[in-house]
């Protein structure tokens, strides 16, 4: 109880700095998936194409929960509005762990794209990983704010306004991530990107014809 308490008081007088750990570490662990840094297991190609599709399911139900929890704060139902945001925030956390275990034992797909198409494709996907990029820190630092702090001190700090930057900017990302993927894997199907075996031309038949 006293490392609980000592841990929440730390939190509660320096969140600027826990929001710049974990959003540190949170870099780090992506940059080393991409990097084959992490002993993360080889994973099969069929898992890859399961992992995208959890993925998406994760990523809309936390778009659902920021989307009511404004609507709940917005009315004035703080508690029903902090139990939203942190379902949204645990969710963002599951698609933390599915995204390294896809990313870092797994390959990337390419659209079956061309012209505009392929041009509004890339142009969403930037923004998507630009916005999940730099809206770490600020959601994070909502996040801490939010769990050290109660409603009454809570409009003595900046959390509203960090919150709404955070609601706004992770909405976009989430949503834009979400017509990505249905573009990619539904409308105009994918090959792998890079030179992968056969194999996975094969697997990636039946979703081109979706």
């Amino acid at each position: 109880m006293a490392v609980t308490d000592h841990l929440r008081t730390s939190a509660r007088s320096r969140p600027a700095a826990l929001t710049a750990v974990v959003s540190i570490v949170g870099y780090a662990l992506v940059f080393g998936a991409f990097g084959d840094l992490l002993p993360l297991p080889d994973i099969s190609n069929q898992a890859v194409i399961l992992l995208s599709d959890a993925i998406a399911v994760v990523n809309a139900g936390a778009l659902a929960a920021i989307l009511v929890g404004v609507y709940f704060i917005k009315s004035g139902q703080v508690k029903r509005h902090r139990a939203a945001m942190l379902t949204a925030f645990t969710l963002i956390l599951a698609f933390l762990v599915l995204y390294l275990v896809k990313v870092g034992g797994g390959f990337e797909k390419e659209i079956l794209a061309s012209g505009a198409v392929w041009t509004a494709y890339i142009v969403m996907l930037a923004i998507h990983i630009l916005l999940s990029a730099i809206s770490v820190p600020v959601v994070v630092h909502a996040v801490v704010l939010g769990l050290t702090h109660t409603p009454a001190e809570l409009r003595e700090t900046a959390h509203a306004r960090v919150g709404r930057i955070a609601a706004a900017a992770w909405s976009l990302s989430l949503f834009l991530g979400l017509v990505t993927y249905v573009m990619l894997n539904h409308v105009y199907g994918w090959v792998p990107r890079g030179g992968e075996a056969a194999l996975l031309l094969v697997l990636a038949g039946p979703l081109r014809r979706q």
